[in-house]
């Protein structure tokens, strides 16, 4: 593996968005842990529609709320909303 392949797969995206690599692990870890349990309580609701009425919902509004606020370089502009 060379010098560039791990920059390209560690470090370039992070440093683009104005992040360490350690900064953007804990917020990819953060959205992905916030995904699943919003992706759980949903499949709980679909089975008992009483429960988790707004769980997901609410979950993606936080989650994309939080996405639209990080700040993309120029090269970065169109992908906005990878993590």
């Amino acid at each position: 593996m060379t010098a560039g392949m791990i920059a390209k797969l560690f470090t370039d995206h992070p440093r683009a968005i104005g992040e360490t690599y350690g900064q953007h692990a804990r917020t990819a870890l953060s959205f992905g842990w916030r995904m699943m349990v919003g992706g759980l309580a949903c499949m709980v609701h679909a089975l008992v529609p009483g429960l988790f009425v707004k769980t997901a919902s609410r979950t993606v509004v936080q989650l994309d709320a939080e996405m639209r606020g990080r700040k993309p370089t120029a090269a970065e502009e169109e992908f906005a909303y990878v993590i």
